[in-house]
């Protein structure tokens, strides 16, 4: 993965032009993935295909799109998470960028990813304050299942292969995990 040697602050990176593909800001420097794998991408949609056929889409909102997640300004740091769910009411927009906490933040591993990099990810969504993140291995076929305990750290809660997976914060969304592998 490459990284610019240049650390930016947010005024800077508000006037980067926009890019195909994907950049996140971590710790000021941007990192450029390589677009998503065709399979990374099926699991990425049936998860959403399933949670947008059992939320409200008024009082919810499903993102899949690539879209900044301004983790902080201070040491800017932006993530662009594979799937984020949020209530509709509780996004806030600010120079076209979302600066509140999803409440499921879904990651789909890569073959590339490296623990470091896991594990930075959600150093981050824990610091936004972000409840819930599965973490998705489409090669194990597992979710992980992350919850924000009260000391303000993720910890693993279960680890999943078969069965219905529930966001703590939407019931109603079960997700079959079945129909999530690619056949």
């Amino acid at each position: 993965m490459a990284t610019s040697s240049k650390t930016l602050t947010y005024e800077e990176w508000l006037t980067l032009p926009e890019v195909e593909g994907v950049e996140e800001v971590v710790n000021c420097e941007i990192r450029k993935m390589p677009p998503n794998r065709w399979n990374h991408t099926r699991v990425v949609e049936a998860l959403a295909r399933q949670l947008r056929a059992r939320l409200d889409p008024e009082a919810t909102h499903v993102a899949t799109s690539v879209f900044g997640l301004v983790v902080r300004r201070e040491v800017l740091a932006v993530r662009v998470p594979d799937l984020a769910v949020f209530h509709a009411d509780r996004i806030v927009e600010h120079d076209g960028y979302i600066h509140s906490a999803p409440e499921l933040v879904v990651e789909v591993l890569s073959p590339a990813n490296t623990r470091s990099e896991r594990a930075e990810k959600l150093q981050d969504y824990e610091s936004l304050g972000v409840p819930e993140v599965w973490v998705v291995s489409p090669e194990a076929q597992t979710v992980e299942v992350l919850l924000l305990k009260g000391d303000g750290r993720l910890a693993t809660t279960s680890l999943l292969r078969e069965g219905q997976l529930k966001p703590s914060r939407f019931p109603e969304a079960s997700v079959d995990l079945a129909a999530v592998w690619p056949k």
